[in-house]
């Protein structure tokens, strides 16, 4: 579906890159911390040695075969890695369900925002997405403050919906239209 590399973005704070297996220690440091884990669906806990190079290693077939774009967070001044964002792609459909982490030391400091802003305009702009959607646990209301920062609209609430953790959680989901459309 797409040639070349992963592609990436440009903040005022922030870039968002392809990951490269550099990488992979320290985001087994920040996606195995608990705190991040248990906020988030897929993310596996404990976060073993080996699962960090094997995500990374799907990432640009995922890519080139119109799956999924994941992208590193980085700080722009010192690309230190933050965290993660990613579009899971359903290109007949011209959607994608967004997901991302950020390191727990990097929390509250509009990085999340931003990155989700970078992002969905890039979906719309540069891959032709009509819309894009993400929800988070209602006990995670911090991810539902970034959606609605970044334009998105509460669509609903899907209860008891996911077994995480020996818990069934509920799900939050919000969504953002393509403009003009």
């Amino acid at each position: 579906m797409f040639d070349g590399p992963i592609p990436g973005i440009e903040t005022s704070r922030l870039i968002l890159r392809p990951f490269d297996f550099e990488d992979a220690t320290l985001v087994q440091q920040l996606a195995g911390d608990e705190v991040v884990a248990r906020n988030t669906l897929a993310m596996p806990f404990p976060y073993l040695d080996g699962m960090a190079e094997a995500w990374i290693a799907n990432h640009l077939k995922d890519y080139q075969d119109g799956k999924a774009l994941i992208l590193a967070i980085t700080l722009k001044e010192t690309n230190q890695l933050i965290g993660a964002i990613g579009l899971s792609l359903q290109l007949q459909y011209r959607l994608a369900e967004l997901g991302y982490w950020i390191g727990s030391e990097y929390w509250n400091h509009g990085y999340c925002t931003e990155a989700v802003k970078a992002i969905i305009g890039y979906g719309f702009e540069k891959m032709n997405l009509h819309k894009i959607y993400a929800s988070h646990f209602s006990n995670n209301p911090a991810s539902g403050k970034v959606m609605l920062n970044a334009g998105m609209i509460y669509e609903g609430t899907l209860k008891s919906h996911m077994l995480h953790w020996n818990e069934y959680k509920d799900l939050v989901y919000y969504g953002i239209i393509k403009e003009g459309e």
